[in-house]
């Protein structure tokens, strides 16, 4: 199993892009946000989106380092939000603040 909460912890991401991520989690509605995120119409269970999550993050950040005209930062932001708060609801000793934390 993974840990992700250490894997949260390494990731250098732009600093204003995770402080609108951390701004964005007290309006992330679940059933709208990661079904747009993931482009799937049914919702997976909270603890199955977060590798997915991961992998489709680490795709964007990729094409953000390379400079890639593809790169979209709005989708970059709306996976980062939506990663952070499956995160906080995978675990109940995790709330979206500690999470949010982790981050920045």
């Amino acid at each position: 199993m993974t840990d992700y909460t250490a894997t949260l912890r390494t990731m250098h991401r732009p600093r204003l892009l995770l402080c609108a991520a951390r701004h964005g989690l007290v309006d992330y509605q679940r059933n709208q946000h990661l079904k747009r995120v993931l482009k799937q119409t049914e919702l997976p269970e909270p603890g199955k989106a977060v590798p997915q999550l991961f992998q489709r993050e680490a795709e964007i950040e990729s094409l953000r380092v390379s400079g890639d005209a593809t790169y979209s930062a709005v989708r970059h932001l709306d996976t980062l939000i939506a990663l952070m708060a499956e995160m906080a609801l995978q675990s109940d000793n995790v709330t979206s603040s500690k999470v949010a934390q982790l981050c920045g």
